[in-house]
């Protein structure tokens, strides 16, 4: 393994970021490589705490000569945004500088090529997201590992990778897989597969292609069992597409979980503004008309809740961590039955 470090020029004189990428050299060409990466919303942590669990399996494999694909594994992608805090709290979803999200407007290139990414102009984010992209690129396997605000562990997957990648599915162990075409916002994940959907079939080797954002359930699972289980996931991903040779691993069965497109997802949001008080988590399953919360909007006074009910029969995907909420605001993912009528396109959030 070889570590190296990465540094992103900041926006003033004097001011610079650095990450460090480990790499694991394979010894068989033909087996597919891999790169994983956490973090780019820099609070989200479940996933750098998976890494740190998955590297001594990574190591032992590699001193047993079991590498069969190169890895490029990075924990922490977000060193800008891991540097932003106000008052205490990190902001590490969008970049202060320019108000835009480090998971949206990675460039969308027509071919897999790291030098059409051009040179560093730019802001630190804008800088950021070209170096990963072209870190990632000419990897079959590519994980974004994020997490959500409460929720189940799911994952994101192209549509034009299912069901290619339900052994990934059923080897993480996740309990939901939401599929998605069209875009995203430019999403790295978006971005990481753009190049190859521009390409004939044939060329493009699709079935061969995992590129996926998970989510690690929510922001404070952060836990040492927990980071213990997505390590192994990761690792009987790696084992069964062929990047890690491992005898004693079983085959991967079936994905057993919920599999759902993006459009059945309701975004099912606050009517007042007010204190949020939860009947439901993660996990659950609700009918049509059940109520999802209940939004204190006037305490104390007479008529001062409101019911907020499921527009669907279906699954709660995630909730919203906080319990103070704003007129319209995202109270939770719900995974329905059908197509949603406020179905949004292209990314869920901001």
């Amino acid at each position: 393994m070889k570590k190296s470090i990465e540094t992103i020029p900041g926006d003033a004189s004097g001011v610079a970021y650095t990450f460090p990428v480990f790499r694991f050299a394979g010894t068989d060409p033909s087996e597919p490589s891999a790169y994983i990466q956490a973090a780019l919303h820099a609070g989200e942590l479940p996933g750098t705490v998976a890494i740190d669990a998955l590297m001594p399996m990574l190591l032992r494999a590699e001193a047993e000569g079991r590498i069969r694909g190169s890895l490029t594994i990075v924990p922490g992608a977000n060193p800008v945004g891991r540097a932003q805090y106000h008052f205490g709290d990190m902001e590490g979803r969008f970049h202060l500088g320019t108000r835009t999200n480090f998971n949206r407007d990675f460039p969308l290139l027509e071919k897999p090529d790291a030098s059409a990414l051009g040179d560093e102009i730019g802001t630190a984010d804008h800088r950021l997201k070209k170096r990963l992209l072209a870190l990632s690129m000419g990897h079959e396997i590519v994980l974004d590992l994020h997490c959500d605000d409460e929720g189940v562990s799911y994952l994101y997957v192209p549509q034009a990778l299912w069901p290619a990648m339900e052994d990934c599915a059923a080897a993480m162990g996740v309990d939901a897989v939401i599929l998605w075409g069209g875009g995203s916002g430019a999403s790295f994940d978006e971005a990481s597969l753009h190049p190859y959907l521009q390409m004939p079939p044939e060329q493009a080797g699709l079935s061969r292609r995992v590129v996926t954002t998970v989510e690690y359930r929510g922001l404070l699972d952060v836990y040492p069992g927990l980071a213990t289980g997505d390590a192994e996931g990761l690792y009987r991903l790696l084992v069964g597409r062929g990047v890690v040779a491992d005898e004693k691993q079983p085959p991967v069965g079936r994905f057993a979980g919920l599999v759902a497109p993006i459009d059945h997802i309701d975004m099912v949001t606050a009517p007042k503004s007010g204190a949020i008080l939860f009947e439901v988590a993660p996990g659950d399953t609700v009918r049509k008309g059940d109520r999802i919360a209940t939004i204190v909007h006037a305490a104390g006074e007479e008529g001062g809740c409101i019911e907020v009910k499921a527009p669907q029969s279906g699954y709660i995907l995630t909730r919203v961590s906080h319990r103070f909420a704003r007129t319209g605001d995202d109270l939770v993912k719900l995974v329905g039955e059908g197509r949603s009528e406020t179905a949004r396109s292209g990314a869920l959030e901001q």
